[in-house]
């Protein structure tokens, strides 16, 4: 699978927070963890160990490969599971997912594509109760979604109290509608912190807010 803004957006965004001290990971989830990105970002911010599931083979291999070839080898342990018969030895501080996007969309003819950017294999329901399950009390679970699927998340979210603390909309120009929702929640009522980040201004330039984000990531903004 590509790297995608939104998922590098995702990254620096759950760093900035763990960095501001508004998140406390001493140890990370990474459910679907695809080519290694999000926690290879977030590697390079925090002394967290951090355990990448992936269930694609070919996608492990490749996040393995990621990994053995950084810095941050020794922070990041990759396994090829399945995330619901995932039984680790310790509940996480923060868990982190960009999960399939398009259930009950038209699904591709490549079953590869079907697992990663579908949720044909993980529902929503089943990784908010797979969270639930593997975090700590007081744990943070940070998650990237299409923006036309927020209030299904939030309802479902709800319903196995998760509360949502910041939630953020993103629109790739001011002209654009939004099209993804990055979220922080826990298991304890909060006041949510609501705001907007637009990747591209009127000019068709990087944004202020994502290169201030994005500033140690990317080589050239």
């Amino acid at each position: 699978m590509k790297v995608c803004t939104d998922s590098c957006l995702f990254g620096a965004w759950i760093a900035s927070a763990i960095e501001d001290k508004n998140i406390s990971a001493e140890t990370i989830l990474d459910i679907g963890t695809g080519t290694g990105l999000l926690s290879l970002m977030l590697a390079q911010k925090t002394n967290a160990g951090i355990d990448a599931v992936e269930i694609d083979t070919n996608a492990f291999e490749q996040a393995s490969q990621n990994v053995n070839a950084s810095s941050w080898n020794n922070q990041i342990k990759i396994f090829n599971a399945d995330i619901k018969k995932w039984n680790p030895p310790l509940k996480y501080d923060l868990i982190i997912s960009n999960p399939p996007f398009y259930e009950n969309d038209l699904l591709p003819e490549n079953k590869t594509k079907n697992v990663a950017k579908h949720s044909a294999a993980l529902s929503l329901e089943e990784l908010i109760v797979i969270a639930k399950k593997l975090l700590n009390e007081d744990g943070t679970f940070a998650m990237l979604l299409p923006w036309h699927r927020t209030k299904l998340f939030e309802n479902i979210s709800a319903e196995h109290a998760f509360f949502i603390k910041e939630k953020m909309e993103v629109k790739q120009t001011p002209s654009h509608n939004y099209f993804r929702t990055m979220l922080i929640l826990q298991q304890k009522e909060t006041t949510q912190s609501k705001s907007e980040l637009v990747i591209k201004n009127s000019e068709n330039k990087y944004s202020d807010e994502f290169k201030d984000l994005l500033k140690d990531y990317y080589l050239y903004l």
